[in-house]
């Protein structure tokens, strides 16, 4: 096991109460094993984090994007504070490392599974927030988020269609299906036109010169809906 000290200095973040770090790091499974460990598990952390990373990150993104329609900021967040992307912010920190795990999970690498990394880092986050105060939160998110921005917007990363099941299956417990419900021209110059739907609710519709494209501009519409709807 890695010391704190060592990963205070991996952040660059001395905290003042070192009890904070640890408990970002206890995952349930080591108290089950250790229930007399000093410390609760990560779980409330991690609610807290959870809740700033989607604060920072609406925040950031309103300020530095002021001509980016609300339907486009709402995907843009999603992609930015998703589980594999927190998972890979805290594989940059080799997060792994420091983690209080049971024998089981050990064994059955939870060092490197991206779910147990990406909840460990919204602990983390939640951490630096309550010992350093928002300002240090925001400085540390921010740390990860501009520059993973910048790879999103160039079209590394994002997907509308990837981002709206995402968020269908989180919101509904369902996967949307894409219905052509048109097409029309000539075949060297067609132009379809896709529904997205989830339990026979139309939620968005695009067209595109090939079905694929109609199928993103659908998922972008529908994006833009339940962002309004809430």
């Amino acid at each position: 096991m890695s010391t704190l000290t060592e990963l205070q200095e991996v952040l660059g973040f001395p905290f003042v109460d070192d009890a904070l770090l640890r408990e970002a790091l206890v995952h349930r499974s080591y108290l089950n094993e250790n229930p007399s460990f000093p410390s609760r598990d990560n779980q409330r952390l991690e609610f807290l984090g959870d809740a700033l990373l989607d604060f920072v990150a609406g925040d950031y993104l309103y300020r530095r994007y002021p001509k980016m329609r609300e339907g486009e900021l709402t995907s843009l967040r999603a992609a930015l504070v998703k589980e594999e992307t927190l998972a890979r912010f805290a594989q940059t920190l080799d997060l792994g490392r420091y983690l209080y795990l049971g024998r089981g999970e050990e064994e059955s690498g939870g060092r490197e599974r991206p779910s147990l990394l990406a909840d460990a880092f919204e602990a983390l986050v939640g951490a630096l927030y309550l010992d350093g105060g928002l300002k240090a939160a925001e400085r540390f998110i921010l740390r990860f988020l501009e520059p993973e921005t910048e790879r999103v917007l160039e079209g590394e990363l994002r997907d509308y269609k990837s981002l709206f099941q995402e968020e269908a299956q989180r919101r509904f417990q369902a996967t949307p299906l894409y219905r052509t419900i048109d097409e029309r021209g000539p075949d060297h110059n067609k132009v379809f036109t896709v529904e997205v739907l989830i339990e026979e609710r139309v939620y968005g519709r695009g067209e595109g010169r090939n079905k694929q494209t109609a199928e993103q501009e659908a998922a972008r519409q529908a994006l833009e809906k339940i962002a309004s709807d809430e």
